[in-house]
């Protein structure tokens, strides 16, 4: 199991799922996605991503403005 981070600050719906969409394509199960983003929307915008895909949102959290958005590739 390995954790990437991406991140996406500065960038505005849709762009940080899309980019987050094709980072977890060449991911293994169990691999780990850490977001960073900046658009107040991706919190949001990531948990309807995580029950349309089936990859678990372990952790959103909000610091200074920064949005660190933690996702578990599922099979």
């Amino acid at each position: 199991m390995t954790t990437n981070i991406l991140d996406l600050k500065g960038l505005s719906c849709p762009l940080p799922v899309l980019k987050a969409n094709k980072a977890i394509k060449e991911l293994i199960p169990g691999d780990i996605l850490e977001i960073l983003a900046t658009d107040p929307a991706a919190p949001k915008d990531f948990e309807v991503f995580c029950e349309n895909t089936g990859h678990d949102l372990t952790s959103s959290t909000e610091e200074d403005g920064v949005f660190k958005i933690t996702m578990t590739k599922q099979a």
